[in-house]
């Protein structure tokens, strides 16, 4: 069955449907949820709650064939308030960093992720679908309710954004 089936089926209340479009999309999903909290038990935390969300809301939506932009519009926004949460967290608890812990990760995948991290949200939206989710333009204006341009000037700033954040003040100091 196509995905379009599997959707409006699934918007009438169909539960194997669903779950079956859940699961042809899952691998995609669960990526989208990783690049934003870079920890495996928290994303899939976000993607259950996601498609929790999404089923309990699945019969209101207008255009079924919508559905998977729809889910991944839902696991974003699941992902930046688990992302607020954290912060909210880690600013009553003071936090200690092993060296251990610091040595595994790469300076410089620290430092794109906190150049990432203070970009605007819709540049970090835009970037994090097209560069590690490799959406297509198309696919990441329909996720994010946008015309393709506002998806390809947002590409453009972000990118211009980031590059300054590296190369002007920020972290990444290369000879």
């Amino acid at each position: 069955m196509e995905d379009k089936e599997l959707a409006e089926s699934a918007c009438q209340g169909d539960e194997d449907a669903f779950f079956t479009l859940i699961t042809r999309h899952n691998r995609r999903l669960y990526g989208i949820a990783y690049s934003y909290l870079r920890n495996e038990a928290d994303a899939l935390d976000m993607l259950q709650e996601a498609t929790y969300r999404a089923w309990s809301q699945c019969s209101k939506l207008r255009d079924p064939a919508a559905l998977i932009p729809w889910i991944i519009r839902i696991l974003m926004n699941c992902c930046m308030e688990e992302l607020k949460r954290q912060k909210r967290r880690r600013s009553q608890i003071p936090v200690l960093v092993t060296e251990g812990v610091a040595e595994m990760v790469s300076d410089s995948k620290l430092d794109m992720q906190q150049a990432l991290s203070r970009l605007k949200p819709k540049y970090r939206q835009a970037l994090l679908l097209r560069y590690y989710d490799d959406m297509t333009v198309p696919e990441i204006a329909k996720v994010l309710g946008r015309s393709e341009g506002t998806i390809k000037t947002w590409l453009h700033q972000g990118l211009k954004q980031l590059r300054h954040k590296i190369h002007h003040g920020g972290e990444i100091q290369h000879g």
